[in-house]
């Protein structure tokens, strides 16, 4: 399953809980794992469900999740993931900065 960029070019300034709610099923359908109910920066705050969704898409993307909860081996999962996405083919201008994600902050990007 390769990225076609299907939001790129359709990025919303405003908050659309309809496509987080979209989002977040979307990613528990790709990993096959249960994300606990809450804001998606949230859920997706400490990077493990995001290494496990690029690890489902491309094996062996990111090879060691941390499950730490000390911030800067969640801030290492994050950056791990944003590495593996492009890779993957997700341009840098549509990802989000690991602090963004981590602090809450600027994730419309």
């Amino acid at each position: 399953m390769a990225y076609t960029g299907r939001y790129s070019s359709n990025k919303k300034s405003q908050y659309d809980p309809e496509q987080e709610k979209y989002v977040l099923k979307w990613v528990q359908d790709v990993t096959g794992e249960s994300l606990p109910d809450g804001k998606l920066a949230v859920v997706l705050k400490d990077g493990v469900m995001l290494c496990k969704l690029i690890n489902k898409l491309r094996p062996d993307s990111v090879p060691k999740i941390n499950v730490s909860k000390m911030p800067f081996k969640q801030m290492e999962n994050i950056a791990n993931f944003i590495a593996a996405v492009n890779k993957y083919g997700v341009p840098s201008s549509d990802l989000f900065q690991t602090v963004d994600l981590f602090e809450g902050r600027n994730v419309l990007q």
